[in-house]
């Protein structure tokens, strides 16, 4: 399926001109020439095309955010295999480094062996929240709440209502803050509770089942 959106994405680009990656971002290039399709070939790269897929069983899913990423991916354990089937940007703590205490602007951390858990998913649509900025106490949530099953209570996946350039980013209190389509799209295909949640530090590598 990637390779299928790569293959249309290169057709677009050679049609329409060419085009440069800026932080990561495809952009036109005005007044650009294109020497020939090979400099378009150049760069494309289907796998930075990721379509999500609806799971085979969603309590074979389970749930890796990485720091070093800013991103919320959503894998399936299909037989012997381990599948990534969805992701998406994430805004994390505004600080570096695992949650130590309340307010520290931190986002928890956990291992592959003793990761944390969705302990309920909330209807946070009418939350509010005052981030000290003067604006006030705005809606913040988006519509649902993931709370985890960390040390911290108030930890939980969210979206980002009034607050949806912060994604992906480092702006948060510490906790995981995605679109705000985004979450509701997690809600609706994978999410659960008792849904388990992997959260990798700035540092840590790719996991065994990460490709």
């Amino acid at each position: 399926m990637r390779g299928f959106a790569g293959i249309f994405l290169l057709i677009t680009w050679v049609c329409c001109g060419c085009v440069s990656k800026t932080n990561g971002a495809d952009k036109p290039v005005e007044n650009a020439v294109c020497q020939n399709v090979a400099d378009t070939v150049s760069v494309v790269d289907s796998a930075d095309v990721f379509v999500n897929e609806k799971p085979l069983v969603r309590e074979h899913c389970f749930i890796v955010v990485s720091k070093k990423e800013l991103t919320l991916s959503v894998y399936e354990a299909r037989g012997n295999d381990t599948v990534k089937i969805a992701s998406f940007d994430c805004c994390l703590g505004k600080n570096l480094g695992d949650k130590q205490k309340r307010g520290d602007m931190k986002t928890p951390e956990c291992s592959l062996h003793n990761p944390f858990k969705i302990r309920s998913i909330e209807n946070s649509s009418w939350w509010t929240h005052d981030f000290g900025d003067g604006r006030g106490s705005i809606k913040a949530y988006g519509k649902w709440f993931m709370r985890l099953s960390s040390p911290f209570y108030g930890i939980g996946i969210h979206g980002s209502t009034n607050n949806e350039s912060s994604v992906p980013g480092r702006q948060s209190e510490g906790c995981i803050r995605l679109r705000d389509e985004d979450i509701e799209t997690l809600k609706v295909d994978y999410a659960f509770v008792g849904m388990k949640v992997i959260v990798k530090g700035e540092e840590e590598g790719k996991l065994p089942f990460e490709k």
